[in-house]
């Protein structure tokens, strides 16, 4: 009786302990995400590489999840590339997630799973080969996701495509009520199959600009908006243009920005648009922080650039070190 006692007691401490482990489900209230006591969260993290590429590298594990939240980030997100989910195959890919999610939820960072495509998703024509995709492979990914993560609250956010661009007709004509149709059909596919996160919509010019959202905003009220504002994506008069381009947004829905980022223009891998200095890490964090705008910080690796890790012991990049300081501010 002793020892069927102490495997009660063992049992039922061990349920409270997963308990506690769960984060709080959080949800959309006029222009705020808020958690379930009515609190206003603003969410600051960081960019995970694709889970295929770090699981490739031997970096896909509970040390690299522990080094993002030592930077005091409450949120990471997984940029799930087309080409990665295919090669990988579905049932592989989500064994990753399932392992990240679970690190992520013990350490207490929120996840946002973003479909990493860019390019036109309506002509199906995108920048680069790991980024095609197909109209139906997009609605059973968010099928698929919504199923499997949707009664996770670790899960708060689905991004349903990383960076809408027509660049110029190149990759032929999108309208907004085209994008803004089709992303109506994947928020309504998420909910029908159970999906309880915040589905996230980015507007156009690489999720730059929410012009558009002003006369012709999703139907659907219970999710946020995207931008990418990178600093050469506006060079002069940031505070008001942002306010123009996308800040204005905020005052009537919840707005993150998935990804920011900036590098030297003589650091290794520099870029258009990331070229800048640390001024603007300044400009942004505190144009956000004043609107209670959320923002993710591109990105947590070693090679993708602006890269904020030289190695992996987590020494901080040039630029790196200007945001982690910045976000241990908080």
């Amino acid at each position: 009786m002793k020892i069927s006692g102490l495997f009660f007691i063992i049992f039922i401490f061990s349920l409270s302990a997963i308990a506690q482990q769960k984060l709080d489900r959080i949800t959309v209230e006029n222009n705020e995400f808020i958690n379930s006591k009515g609190e206003k969260i603003v969410f600051r993290g960081l960019n995970a590489s694709d889970p295929d590429k770090l699981e490739r590298e031997g970096q896909w594990n509970k040390r690299y999840f522990e080094a993002i939240k030592s930077w005091n980030a409450n949120v990471v997100r997984f940029p799930v590339h087309p080409s990665a989910w295919q090669k990988r195959g579905e049932a592989a890919y989500l064994e990753l997630l399932d392992q990240g999610i679970a690190w992520a939820e013990e350490l207490g960072l929120y996840v946002i799973i973003d479909w990493h495509s860019i390019g036109n998703l309506q002509t199906e024509l995108y920048q680069h080969d790991m980024y095609k995709t197909s109209k139906k492979e997009t609605f059973d990914f968010w099928q698929v996701i919504a199923q499997k993560y949707g009664e996770n609250p670790t899960v708060a956010f689905y991004e349903l495509f990383n960076e809408p661009t027509t660049n110029n007709d190149q990759y032929g004509k999108l309208t907004w009520e085209q994008w803004k149709h089709l992303n109506e059909k994947m928020i309504y596919l998420i909910r029908q199959n159970g999906g309880k996160g915040i589905p996230l919509v980015a507007g156009f010019d690489w999720a730059y600009s929410l012009t558009e959202v002003k006369d012709h905003p999703i139907k659907d009220k219970d999710i946020g908006y995207v931008s990418h504002p990178y600093p050469q994506k506006n060079n002069d008069a940031r505070s008001q243009q942002w306010t123009k381009d996308w800040g204005y947004v905020k005052d009537k829905y919840p707005v993150i920005l998935t990804e920011i980022g900036y590098c030297a223009p003589d650091y290794e891998g520099a870029h258009i648009p990331v070229k800048s200095d640390a001024t603007y890490v300044e400009a942004i964090t505190s144009y956000a922080d004043q609107k209670n705008i959320s923002y993710v910080v591109w990105v947590f690796d070693t090679n993708w650039a602006p890269r904020l890790i030289e190695d992996w012991e987590f020494t901080p990049a040039p630029h790196g070190k200007v945001w982690k300081q910045k976000m241990l501010s908080y």
